[in-house]
C-alpha cells in the first residue's frame, strides 16, 4: 500500500510541476505584452504631443490672421465685431403644432357607493 502512495505523491508532483512549468510561460508571456502594450502607449504619447504642439503651432493668431488677409476676396472673412452678435430676444422659435384629439378620455370617477360622481 506504501509504493502505492508513493507513485501517486510522485505523480502529483509531477503534476504540480507541469502546470506551474506552464503557468510560469504563461505569466512570462503576459509580462511580454503588457511591456509592448506600455511602449505602444508611450509612443502614442509622443505622437499626441507632437500633434498638439503642431495644431498650437498651426492656429497662430498672426498666422490665421496672414491667411484670412490673403484669402479674403476667396472666403470673405471679417474681424469678429461686437455688432456681428445678436441679441437672444430677437430669435424667434417656432410654435410646436397642436396635434387634433382622435381619442378622448373619459376621466370620470367613480363613487365607492356605486355611483358615478359627477365632475
Amino acid at each position: 500500500m506504501r509504493a502505492v502512495m508513493y507513485v501517486v505523491a510522485a505523480l502529483s508532483v509531477m503534476g504540480l510541476a507541469f502546470w506551474a512549468y506552464q503557468e510560469n510561460y504563461a505569466t512570462q508571456q503576459a509580462i511580454k505584452d503588457v511591456r509592448r502594450l506600455h511602449a505602444q502607449i508611450g509612443d502614442a504619447h509622443e505622437r499626441l504631443g507632437m500633434l498638439r504642439a503642431e495644431w498650437a503651432y498651426l492656429n497662430r493668431p498672426d498666422r490665421l490672421i496672414d491667411l484670412a488677409e490673403i484669402n479674403f476676396d476667396r472666403l470673405g472673412l471679417l474681424p469678429l465685431a461686437p455688432e456681428a452678435f445678436g441679441n437672444i430676444e430677437t430669435i424667434v422659435y417656432p410654435l410646436p403644432d397642436i396635434l387634433p384629439i382622435t381619442d378622448p378620455v373619459d376621466i370620470r370617477s367613480v363613487t365607492p357607493g356605486g355611483g358615478e360622481d359627477p365632475l
